[in-house]
């Protein structure tokens, strides 16, 4: 069973370094630290099943940020990881799929837990592949030529709201093609548990079945279908993003080997020592059980930026 490694884990970096978690600032997770303002949420929302106009909305506010083709649909579900725990259940059989290496491994760890072996290298005969598109932590793209070869094509566009114009969305009325949107990376708001799967009809009712009757809570539908429709706010962020990621590359003055405008991957001499250097500052990073140089920093608040800089 492939170990899920993730961004975050503070609990574990109190415990050996100290501070409260009021004290920390968590530069692991690459989720955007001026998040959407939720603002005020209806009554309705909170105390009522959430209905079919609600999710209604919010589809349509998802079919027209993210440009869906007349021919693919939109699953709604409690976050990205969710679907990513189902899709493997497409497969009938025990067949391996391929997930090319380095990525995270949430892909990797839900294919094994339903019984698939997991290969890094390419192999025609494999009926599944995943990509991630950016790729996290390196930032690579892939081509849609790439993505599209084979019964089952998982494309996990979790960290492409930051570069729109690059997504494969257009793929997805195209049979056994899976693309994946998260809520919580670019609008910062991780704790909605929101994400969507874009697909052909027949997978479509096949992830619905398996994810049941009301499975995102009337505040996430009211909240997702907000933000999406709020193309003033997400204009603006990319363009601070995109400023706020080259703010961090000077500042932290190592070579950049990847990354996205959430997270920037840097090499370093030795990535666990920098992480010590930063945590006994109480500023968390991520490095890689894979990899002894490379180190990833999301992007600091507004009030982080002070405190990075006197850390380095």
């Amino acid at each position: 069973m492939t170990k899920r490694d993730h961004g975050g884990g503070l609990d574990a970096a109190i415990a050996e370094f100290g501070g409260t978690r009021a004290s920390w600032i968590d530069l692991s997770t690459g989720i955007n630290p001026t998040p959407y303002t939720v603002g005020v949420i209806s009554a309705e929302a909170w105390t009522a099943l959430p209905d079919a106009a609600a999710t209604m909305r919010l589809e349509r506010a998802a079919r027209a940020f993210w440009a869906v083709p007349d021919g693919a649909e939109v699953v709604i579900a409690p976050g990205a990881s969710a679907l990513i725990a189902m899709i493997p259940r497409l497969l009938e059989d025990d067949s391996c799929v391929y997930i090319p290496s380095p990525t995270y491994n949430e892909h990797a760890a839900a294919f094994e837990a339903e019984g698939h072996g997991v290969l890094t290298r390419p192999d025609g005969d494999l009926p599944a592949q995943v990509f991630v598109h950016p790729n996290n932590p390196t930032g690579a793209l892939k081509d849609a030529d790439t993505v599209t070869s084979r019964r089952l094509n998982i494309i996990d566009e979790s960290f492409c709201d930051v570069v729109p114009e690059v997504s494969h969305t257009e793929l997805a009325d195209h049979q056994g093609v899976i693309i994946l949107k998260s809520f919580g990376k670019f609008w910062g708001l991780a704790g909605l548990r929101l994400g969507f799967a874009i697909c052909p009809p027949s997978i479509a009712l096949r992830l619905r079945e398996m994810l049941g009757p009301w499975p995102v809570s009337g505040p996430a539908l009211e909240i997702g279908a907000r933000a999406l429709e709020d193309r003033e706010w997400s204009d603006a962020t990319r363009a601070r993003l995109a400023v706020d990621a080259a703010r961090l590359d000077a500042l932290v003055g190592a070579p950049l080997v990847g990354g996205t405008a959430l997270f920037r991957l840097y090499e370093v001499p030795d990535a666990r020592a920098f992480q010590a250097r930063l945590a006994r500052a109480n500023i968390w990073s991520r490095i890689f059980p894979y990899s002894k140089t490379w180190v990833r920093l999301g992007l600091p608040g507004p009030d982080g930026w002070d405190r990075l800089e006197a850390a380095l």
